[in-house]
């Protein structure tokens, strides 16, 4: 990820200035719950932010409703991105809290065209635990969401 930091004050939130209108943005689409705009910094031409309009600083903080309409305008979105851009690939992307490596408290998603040598690099180590561990893992999960 790109190293941002968010100047915005203390108890300030920069994309709630945004959806309020008080700083400008170029706006790409709107609806009641969410808002998508071009990220300043931008990667590739047609690079998106989709945002809630209600602040909420990360995906634990929003509802379910928001969670469905930031995913449908993400969407569109991407729809138009390829329309206008026609880029060969696309990244949808959320970073979630600090180790995540979200700069920005409030819930947001980037639609990132893609092309070859971009310079952009999504990668992890694979850490291929085995099947009776992952077992193990899914049968927490499924306990949990009982």
């Amino acid at each position: 990820m790109p190293m941002f930091v968010d100047t915005t004050p203390p108890g300030q939130c920069i994309f709630c200035k945004l959806v309020a209108g008080d700083i400008p943005a170029a706006r790409v689409y709107e609806d009641d719950l969410t808002l998508a705009f071009m990220d300043l910094g931008q990667v590739n031409p047609g690079h998106v932010l989709v945002a809630t309009k209600r602040h909420a600083a990360t995906l634990f903080d929003i509802t379910p409703e928001e969670a469905a309409a930031a995913m449908q305008t993400a969407q569109k979105v991407a729809q138009a991105v390829q329309a206008v851009f026609d880029p060969p690939g696309l990244t949808l992307l959320h970073a979630n809290g600090k180790e995540g490596d979200q700069t920005v408290f409030h819930f947001h998603m980037h639609v990132v065209p893609r092309h070859g040598n971009d310079g952009i690099a999504l990668s992890w180590p694979r850490k291929e635990p085995g099947a009776e561990v992952l077992n193990g893992y899914a049968e927490r999960l499924r306990a949990a969401l009982a």
